[in-house]
């Protein structure tokens, strides 16, 4: 049996990060557990490139990022009500620390979308609302940019509770002004595919001035965008539309609607994965008790490792190298003639994602709360 080829340049690949890298949202956490480097997560594909901001303001990339148009394979339940963290890096794959250079200040925002279908429902165009923003803050002297490179490039909110349940796409963005005097307003974007568990079935009634198609939703010459950070005048001018607040209702219809909940039928992460790298999971391969099975098992353990390395965003492919390990077993096993595997079936594989910060940032939009251990998923 030939051994399947080793997968190392591949890796080093993938982990290549431009020198200049500016950042990239890379890891969601839900309720402070981290769901796994670039898991549920929309990003730029190209490791050399995947840090740099949005290429224009009227580009498709502003929704969600570089091929922010194209989904990926998992959408991470959270329950209405829940905390959602994102976390911004300077090299995607954590190989050197930062979140972004000091000198991109500037503001913040989150956006959410709900989306029938998040597999052919498009991120860029119309039904995005802003849930937060943040410009200067005057008593503290900070620019929101400064607040996330504190929080080791961590930004937190509750989802609404009244936000109804189905897919959104909850986008983080950040707006760097170091180059805005000049003509160029710098963006970073990302988004999470968040399927929201609640009781909730009613669509929002969003009223049109908070209701934004993104692109379209700033102008290349509103003061926000040509602020200049070096000789300013505040307050400073958000761009965007305002944020919204979703109200509570209480009327006794919306009550009769909440009686059937969805439940989540696209993008579920498999229970019975053994190791996670982003959007891949590596499964138990078939049992065997005979040479032939051995060795077909074998191969079927490295064509998921193929599937790995060639599904790794730029946060990385370390979890690949660890299935690449139980692949190397299967082999040893074969080879020394143990033909009953495979070797410790079932067993959980244990993550080499980088370690997430110690704290997470208490969510912006609530009034009482505070920090927390982080944990993996």
């Amino acid at each position: 049996m030939k051994r399947f080829p080793s997968l190392l340049v591949a890796t080093a690949t993938l982990l290549a990060t431009a020198v200049d890298a500016h950042t990239v949202f890379t890891t969601l956490f839900i309720n402070d557990v981290s769901q796994g480097d670039g898991t549920c997560v929309r990003m730029p594909s190209d490791p050399q490139h995947c840090t740099d901001p949005v290429a224009g303001i009227d580009s498709d990339d502003m929704a969600c990022g570089a091929n922010g148009n194209t989904p990926v394979t998992y959408t991470c339940p959270a329950s209405a009500g829940g905390k959602l963290s994102f976390e911004w890096r300077l090299w995607a794959d954590a190989e050197q620390p930062g979140a972004l250079d000091i000198s991109h200040k500037g503001p913040c925002a989150i956006y959410a979308k709900q989306v029938k279908d998040m597999a052919t429902d498009s991120a860029a165009g119309s039904g995005w609302i802003k849930l937060w923003d943040e410009g200067y803050d005057e008593s503290t002297g900070q620019w929101c940019t400064e607040k996330v490179i504190a929080n080791n490039g961590l930004m937190s909110i509750d989802i609404p509770t009244s936000l109804p349940s189905g897919n959104w796409l909850f986008r983080p963005e950040l707006l760097a002004l170091h180059n805005a005097d000049k003509g160029d307003p710098q963006f970073y974007v990302g988004c999470a595919q968040v399927f929201v568990q609640s009781d909730n079935t009613a669509a929002l009634n969003v009223p049109a001035e908070y209701s934004v198609s993104i692109p379209g939703y700033v102008q290349a010459d509103e003061p926000g965008l040509t602020f200049n950070i070096y000789e300013p005048h505040f307050p400073y001018p958000m761009p965007g539309p305002k944020v919204y607040q979703p109200a509570e209702s209480k009327s006794k219809a919306a009550a009769a609607v909440s009686s059937k909940v969805a439940k989540q039928t696209q993008g579920k992460i498999p229970s019975n994965y053994l190791i996670k790298n982003a959007n891949w999971v590596g499964v138990e391969v078939p049992s065997y008790s005979t040479e032939d099975g051995c060795w077909k098992s074998s191969q079927a353990c490295w064509d998921q490792a193929s599937e790995c390395y060639d599904s790794a965003p730029p946060t990385g492919s370390a979890n690949c190298r660890v299935w690449e390990q139980k692949c190397d077993g299967i082999v040893a096993a074969c080879s020394a003639g143990n033909f009953n595997g495979p070797p410790n079936k079932g067993q959980k594989l244990e993550s080499e994602d980088p370690a997430p910060p110690s704290d997470i940032p208490d969510p912006v939009n609530a009034a009482k709360t505070r920090r927390r251990r982080t944990r993996r998923a």
